[in-house]
């Protein structure tokens, strides 16, 4: 299906408006009403979902289809990555391994 010029100026239109309402909610709604604290508590995750919402698929699939573990380079790295920040709490080095973990196996397979 192709989209024409009226099609994306309504995407365009719609995303907007979902923009805007979810990002002003609480000022429409609220006054001076405070946010619980189990919401205040609950969007503290958020950043961390959003960012394992976008990785997930960059490290479970390949063209679109899931990966056996055992076969998929890019978890093993970003599993002995964590393992290594897990014990060490060093950021740069947890880059540095898992980068040469990545380019081992991929060298490797």
């Amino acid at each position: 299906m192709n989209m024409t010029w009226p099609d994306y100026l309504l995407l365009l239109l719609l995303m907007t408006l979902g923009t805007l309402v979810t990002r002003s909610f609480f000022f429409m709604v609220g006054g001076a009403r405070r946010m619980p604290d189990w919401l205040q508590r609950s969007l503290s995750h958020v950043p961390a979902v959003a960012l394992s919402a976008i990785i997930a698929p960059d490290l479970l699939m390949v063209q679109g289809a899931l990966v056996e573990p055992w076969l998929n380079i890019k978890l093993i790295s970003a599993l002995v990555a964590t393992l290594f920040f897990l014990v060490t709490r060093h950021m740069l080095g947890t880059l540095l391994i898992g980068m040469l973990c990545f380019t081992a196996l991929r060298v490797w397979f």
